[in-house]
């Protein structure tokens, strides 16, 4: 991408709802951290979903072959 284009970007980006400014700013900003070699530290949030799949591998509940087929195709239209 080039300047340009990457300012033509943030630019349409401030017209966006504020919510979603902020999670392309902490999205940015995880990139640049990576680029940096620092570490990265998942949010609570974050946390909390992995403890939730953890959890259910523990249980044995795991998607069907067909609910993940489903699931791709769904995006895959996109």
């Amino acid at each position: 991408m080039t300047a340009k284009a990457l300012k033509e970007a943030l630019r349409r980006v401030e017209a966006w709802p504020q919510e979603a400014q902020e999670e392309l700013a902490e999205i940015a900003l995880e990139i640049d951290a990576g680029l940096k070699g620092e570490p990265y530290y998942a949010t609570a949030d974050e946390l909390a979903g992995i403890d939730r799949g953890l959890a259910a591998a523990r249980e044995g509940r795991f998607a069907t072959q067909e609910e993940v087929d489903a699931v791709l195709a769904k995006h895959r239209r996109r």
